[in-house]
């Protein structure tokens, strides 16, 4: 196993080498991700790959998303330190992580136990204080701390949920793959005035979400029968 040093000259090659090198330069973000550990997020036996251009699995059939889609998606919320984001899908902890780095409080929700608990955990391990995880169905977003100003969906959805677009601050922006198992499409969708308007950026391939406004029982028949294989 590789010791601390090892690791970090490996995530500073990775924010170089796959972030910064693709056109994320917003210094607030590089600095978040060469301050969080991501080998800190991924099962034991995987640490020797942590800084990898992929994703990697975490359980429970969720991943880690490459490190150049967190830094793209992160990026995409434009976050200046003093907002309140929501996550959906909180996996293996690391996005949220990032983002607790570059907003006020971060709230992210997990619809697996173990997933979630095992975050926590990880959260409390690397003193990040500034994160509220939540059980439960993450389509529904979560009211009690709305409006947000940055949301951001790490699971594709055949449209945005409308509890999320509603839960969106005036001027917010929601950072979402759309599409189903044939293709998706990272979106960006902000709101002004009270209307909502969206931006596509580049294909992506997420896990699909779940719950009440995430995929079809259709959708996930043939999801499974596929044996589709996320990238992002």
């Amino acid at each position: 196993m590789a010791d601390e040093s090892v690791f970090a000259e490996w995530r500073e090659a990775m924010v170089i080498e796959q972030i910064e090198r693709r056109g994320i330069r917003d210094p607030r973000v590089l600095e978040a991700f060469r301050r969080i550990p991501r080998h800190e997020f991924v099962p034991p036996a995987l640490r020797s790959r942590a800084y990898d251009d992929g994703p990697l699995p975490i359980g429970k059939g969720q991943t880690i998303s490459q490190p150049f889609i967190v830094a793209l998606m992160t990026s995409l919320l434009q976050l200046k330190g003093d907002e309140k984001v929501l996550e959906v899908g909180t996996g293996s902890g690391y996005q949220a992580a990032i983002l607790s780095l570059l907003a006020k409080w971060v709230y992210t929700i997990e619809r697996h136990e173990v997933l979630a608990r095992r975050a926590e955990a990880t959260f409390k391990r690397l003193g990040l204080q500034n994160i509220t995880v939540i059980l439960g169905d993450g389509t529904l977003g979560y009211a009690e701390a709305a409006p947000y100003q940055g949301i951001i969906v790490t699971a594709a959805a055949a449209a945005p949920p409308p509890p999320l677009l509603e839960q969106l601050d005036e001027g917010g922006r929601l950072v979402i793959p759309i599409g189903d198992y044939l293709g998706q499409t990272l979106q960006v969708w902000t709101k002004q005035g009270g209307h909502v308007d969206y931006e596509d950026i580049l294909p992506v391939s997420f896990v699909p979400l779940r719950g009440r406004y995430g995929w079809s029982p259709q959708a996930w028949e043939r999801y499974e029968e596929d044996d589709f294989e996320p990238e992002g």
